[in-house]
């Protein structure tokens, strides 16, 4: 079993940058696909990046590709999200999710999620 920590969350303008940090504990880090998921308000959860057990495959979604970066550090058990070029529709609580199944973009493949962080882009 996975226990996921956020962090890196805060208040940007609109244009600026933040990475988001989770950090895993429990099962082998290496042997989860890693994803991040974001909720806004009055919105349901989507879809944000994936990146595959090695970190060689990513996977991203439409709105955030470009801009965004996922990335891990196995030995660190860590999985980061770069984020750039924020815009204010950007704004929601990030979640940091795990799976031990194949990389997906539906946040019912993954088995365990993180507590949130949020991010607020001011425009």
């Amino acid at each position: 079993q996975a226990q996921l920590v956020e962090s890196g969350g805060g208040l940007v303008q609109a244009g600026g940058s933040l990475r988001l940090s989770c950090a895993a504990s429990g099962r082998t880090f290496s042997s989860y696909v890693m994803g991040w998921f974001r909720q806004a308000p009055g919105k349901e959860r989507e879809f944000a990046a994936a990146i595959s057990l090695s970190g060689i495959r990513q996977r991203y979604a439409d709105s955030v590709k470009g801009r965004f970066i996922i990335s891990r550090d196995n030995a660190k058990k860590v999985v980061y999200l770069q984020m750039n070029d924020l815009k204010p529709e950007d704004t929601a609580v990030y979640y940091c999710a795990a799976t031990d199944k194949s990389i997906a973009d539906s946040d019912y493949e993954y088995d365990y999620w993180g507590q949130g962080t949020q991010v607020t882009v001011s425009s």
